[in-house]
Order: C-alpha cells, then sequence, then structure tokens
C-alpha cells in the first residue's frame, strides 16, 4: 500500500541489541541475549561492547565467585582474572551458548586454576596466609539466628555438585538447561541436586530455630 504524501514511514528496523540498556531488559533472557550479542560486538572489535558485556555480567561473575566461597577481595580479583581470560578468549566464541553461560565456565575454571596454585604453593609461605587458606576449604559451623545465618556457611554443607547446582540455578540465575550444559549433565540431575539441596538447606534452617 502506497504512503499517504507527507505521511511519515514506518520504522520496521529492528533495534540493536548492541543498544539497549540493562533498564530495557526486563526478563533474564533478554538480559542473556543482549549480554550476548555485545560479546558477539566486542569479538568484532567494537569497544564500547566491551564495556556494556563487561558491566551486564561482572554482577553475575561476583556473585557465583562469592557463593563458591571466595571473599569479597578474591572474588574482585577472580571477577578481574576470569574477564581477562573471557576477553582474550572472545575470537573463539560464537555465541552457542548465551555470553553468561560461557563466561561463568571461564570463572570456575579460573577458581580451579587459583586453588591449584595455592595448594602448589611452597610450604615456607606465612604462617597467616597459609591458616586462612585452610580455613576455607573447612566447612564452617552453622551460627544460630542470634548470630546471623550465612548463606555460605550452609552452602559449604553441601555435596559439591549439589552446591554447584543450587548457587547456578537459585543464585547465579541460569536456566536449568544451561545449568545442566555447564555442568556437562542432564537437566535432570540438574533439577534433582537442586531439590536434594533446598531439601538439606530447608532442614539445617529448621535447626538454628
Amino acid at each position: 500500500m502506497t504512503a499517504e504524501p507527507g505521511a511519515a514511514e514506518p520504522d520496521t528496523s529492528e533495534p540493536d541489541p548492541t543498544e539497549l540498556g540493562t533498564s530495557e531488559l526486563g526478563t533474564s533472557q533478554s538480559r542473556d541475549e543482549a549480554a550476548t550479542a555485545w560479546a558477539l560486538a566486542a569479538r568484532g572489535g567494537d569497544p564500547h561492547a566491551v564495556d556494556r558485556f563487561v558491566r551486564a555480567l561482572r554482577p553475575d561473575v561476583v556473585r557465583y565467585l562469592t557463593h563458591v566461597g571466595a571473599d569479597h577481595q578474591a572474588a574482585d580479583d577472580l571477577a578481574q582474572d576470569t574477564f581477562l581470560r573471557a576477553l582474550g578468549s572472545l575470537h573463539r566464541f560464537e555465541g552457542r551458548s548465551s555470553a553468561r553461560t560461557w563466561l561463568l565456565s571461564i570463572a570456575r575454571r579460573t577458581v580451579v586454576d587459583s586453588v591449584r596454585y595455592a595448594a602448589a604453593r611452597p610450604r615456607l609461605a606465612d604462617t597467616d596466609d597459609w591458616t586462612a587458606c585452610a580455613d576455607l576449604t573447612r566447612p564452617s559451623g552453622l551460627p544460630g539466628f542470634e548470630e546471623g545465618v550465612a548463606l555460605l556457611d550452609l552452602l559449604d554443607t553441601l555435596a559439591p555438585e549439589r552446591r554447584q547446582a543450587f548457587v547456578l540455578t537459585q543464585l547465579a540465575g541460569l536456566a536449568y538447561e544451561e545449568a545442566a550444559e555447564f555442568s556437562g549433565c542432564a537437566v535432570g540431575t540438574i533439577r534433582s541436586r537442586v531439590a536434594r539441596a533446598r531439601a538439606t538447606l530447608v532442614e539445617l534452617l529448621a535447626r538454628t530455630e
């Protein structure tokens, strides 16, 4: 149909996902799609996309690192290392999974490498530092409500695979399918691990009352 003289033509162009602000992304899926688009644009050499990619996903990375046991300072350091690795590997990112799933897999490897490095350090390292590392590897106690129930203390009591499934889906916000891809197992396995982790946490919380 021919437009009337003087009438403005409708804008049929699709919005560039790399120009969406986080306030315009109402759902987890749309945030993931935008972050993935920013990652792909960053791979193409767009410096603005690099900045948006980092700003969009840094909170998720820090949250994941914190909930797997890193303190605030360590989480910041590990997050920085994670993004340095990610930016160096962007040329291999093809968007087959979401940028968040891809980035969290890099964060996990960063944590593993950090633990291996700490374990391989000379035994003559400072005693205080060695003690702090040892404390991080031991399950913490479960304080009562009057002392403040620390989520990390509760998570530390879970089996590693259940803790990871719970952190990824309930705290980092991954879909069960993404968590399954991240963990290399079936979706049903993730659902089972999350259910058992939740049951354990509920039981532990009940004991502290």
